[in-house]
């Protein structure tokens, strides 16, 4: 099903008003010419803390800076008119107090133009979470499998496997929803509970390793164009933009030491 034709920039209220309704497209982002490709045919773009594994080689989500977040936001904002642009809140600059998470989250917002804010934890961020939305941030919730909370997880592990966890990120779906988040991903769930959620809660749910019955769904944009190496289970590739990368640069490079490139057409000549 093709997406309808959008003349304004999407928002955070109508993306919550898809609950249960058309399904919502979302996809990460990190740079100017990716956004611009992809904002005609989604909902939504998410300038992900992943930026810090994909476009910058770190071994996990913590190293993104607030700095680092603002940069790549203004570059998605520059690409975009028509998806809600959603920017995460880095490690480190929300967690302390809901004052703390407001400055951050306030400067993300006015130094990137972007439409709202993502950050990640279920019962202990329901009171952050309230105390931005009734200052005007709409946020984003994100519950499950939470990468910025890697290491007391264990590793990147699905999540909800036995009768504790499920009744856990059950809870937690539930606090952040009724805190108020515009909408929850949820992240690296059984499918089984997944299920449970989207139907429990009043904010849309956006699945990323969750179920087909979540209201939305997102992905690596670099994942699902077979850009990176390897991929999550839950990735399905729609293109391998990798092999074509490296066959264009190995031809590009034979024409050069060939001396086939550039040819005739590619240089200038004398005016006169």
């Amino acid at each position: 099903m093709s997406s309808p034709i959008r003349t304004t920039r999407l928002t955070a209220p109508e993306l919550r008003s898809r609950k249960g309704a058309t399904p919502i497209v979302a996809v990460t982002a990190y740079n100017t010419i990716m956004a611009r490709l992809v904002d005609p045919h989604v909902d939504c773009i998410l300038v992900g803390d992943s930026l810090a594994m994909v476009e910058h080689g770190m071994g996990s989500t913590l190293g993104a800076s607030l700095e680092l977040m603002i940069a790549h936001g203004r570059a998605v904002m520059a690409g975009t008119s028509k998806a809600l642009v959603v920017v995460d809140m880095p490690f480190g600059s929300y967690e302390a107090s809901p004052s703390d998470a407001f400055r951050a989250a306030a400067r993300l917002m006015a130094d990137t133009g972007c439409g709202a804010v993502k950050l990640e934890g279920g019962i202990r961020m329901a009171e952050t979470i309230e105390f931005l939305a009734e200052r005007g941030i709409p946020v984003m919730a994100h519950v499950g499998l939470t990468p910025q909370s890697v290491n007391a997880l264990g590793g990147f592990r699905t999540q909800g496997h036995d009768e504790v966890g499920r009744e856990r990120i059950l809870a937690d779906a539930r606090a952040v929803s009724e805190a108020g988040a515009f909408s929850v991903v949820l992240e690296g769930i059984v499918e089984p509970l997944a299920e449970a959620i989207t139907r429990d809660i009043t904010a849309p749910t956006i699945g990323i390793g969750a179920a087909a019955a979540c209201d939305g769904q997102i992905l690596v944009l670099e994942d699902m164009l077979g850009l990176t190496e390897k991929a999550p289970r839950f990735v399905k590739r729609y293109a391998a933009l990798g092999e074509a990368v490296g066959q264009a640069v190995s031809n590009y490079a034979e024409e050069v030491r060939s001396r086939n490139f550039p040819g005739p057409e590619h240089v200038y000549r004398p005016r006169g």
